[in-house]
């Protein structure tokens, strides 16, 4: 049974830095592109970030860029997000998810991902 689970949110000062980490288990994570997404109350769901099934293409939603950093341990399957000087907008539930294959053509269209977790809620706030 493939499965992701999320960890790692919480409330954060403006300024502050959290790191989400997404658990991948009944799969093999080497095969799948994993991708990043956040839902703030009221907004769609946007990408934030993805990152190749070797981890050697990763990409950005321009309001992360510079303070998002995506990585993946496959050996441990996981992949985390470090989020640093976070900002109130970026208060959201944050999902990491997967599709099959080594690259995407649509890293931020959450139609084009398969398996999803269920969520962490990040909090920035002061």
């Amino acid at each position: 049974q493939l499965q992701l689970v999320e960890s790692g949110g919480g409330l954060v000062q403006p300024g502050g830095s959290l790191r989400l980490s997404c658990a991948a288990s009944g799969f093999t994570l080497d095969y799948y592109v994993i991708g990043w997404f956040r839902q703030a109350p009221g907004k769609e769901r946007e990408g934030v970030s993805c990152i190749s099934g070797n981890g050697m293409y990763t990409v950005y939603a321009d309001s992360v860029k510079g303070r998002f950093t995506i990585a993946r341990d496959n050996a441990k399957s996981m992949v985390y997000l470090q989020m640093n000087s976070l900002e109130p907008e970026d208060t959201a539930v944050y999902y990491c998810a997967a599709v099959f294959g080594q690259r995407t053509n649509y890293p931020f269209s959450d139609r084009a991902y398969t398996y999803w977790g269920q969520g962490t809620q990040v909090t920035v706030s002061s």
